[in-house]
């Protein structure tokens, strides 16, 4: 047997939503983000990073979201057309070239065995 419960009068509908009213309430909040960098950004509470995290491992999970974004933009694109698509097009190709950079800092950091370490930026 289901059990259904009533609809929560916290939780607003998709519909409901007012989009030009969000950026009513968000402008203020990255505007005073702005005027003032000291002050506390909302949003970095939702998502953190572990403090001591390294290096590498950073540039792992980095790599693993980017090369996530471009399967997804790949995808996208095959069902977009047009000007549509070309803009898809571009980010998969952003996040391809993200993805190059990042797997170059990693062979900076940890060169695979048999390639010549690259040269020191002093």
């Amino acid at each position: 047997m289901k059990k259904t419960s009533p609809k929560s009068p916290q939780t607003p509908d998709a519909e409901s939503i007012d989009i030009s009213k969000l950026s009513d309430i968000t402008e203020p909040l990255v505007s005073a983000r702005l005027r003032n960098p000291n002050r506390p950004d909302p949003v970095s509470r939702v998502f953190t990073i572990i403090p001591n995290i390294d290096t590498e491992s950073l540039l792992c999970h980095a790599c693993e979201t980017l090369a996530s974004l471009n399967v997804m933009a790949t995808d996208l694109a095959c069902e977009l057309e047009g000007s549509r698509r070309n803009v898809t097009l571009a980010i998969q190709q952003l996040a391809v070239l993200g993805e190059l950079l990042v797997n170059r800092a990693l062979d900076n950091l940890d060169p695979p065995s048999g390639l010549p370490e690259p040269p020191s930026s002093s």
